[in-house]
């Protein structure tokens, strides 16, 4: 778990990739206030390197969740997953909630995310909510 402040160059980095560049989320939409006040993961290599990212708003919200390509499919975005429900549990939420690429429902439902509503579309790229309860 890292602040903001004290690593912005590297999660600025990771979300251009994935985002910005790979995905082609607006600059615009891709920055915004709740940077400031979420907590983020930091997920490193074995050689020390950045290769995923996600936040945690204050209210139970997860976002921003990336990892380079290249590390994909290695249990990078599961460790940060693992690390962002145990936070939400030291907190006593009650939930967590996402807004899930439908491309990544597969990968939240793992951890017991149940996705509820209709599919919508965020950035360009088709989304569905979904939210866990903690026990």
């Amino acid at each position: 778990m890292v602040n903001w402040e004290a690593e912005a160059s590297a999660l600025q980095d990771i979300r251009t990739t994935v985002f910005i560049q790979e995905q082609q989320v607006p600059v615009s939409l891709e920055w915004d206030e709740f940077d400031v006040i979420s907590l983020h993961m930091l997920a490193f290599n074995n050689y020390g390197k950045p290769v995923g990212t996600a936040r945690l708003l204050p209210d139970g919200h997860i976002g921003r969740m990336a990892v380079l390509k290249e590390w994909r499919g290695k249990g990078y975005g599961s460790a940060m997953m693992h690390q962002i429900l145990n936070e939400l549990r030291s907190r006593d939420m009650q939930k967590g909630l996402l807004n899930a690429q439908t491309s990544a429902v597969k990968f939240y439902e793992k951890f017991g995310f149940q996705a509820y509503g209709e599919e919508f579309v965020e950035a360009g790229i088709p989304h569905v909510k979904m939210n866990y309860f903690l026990k």
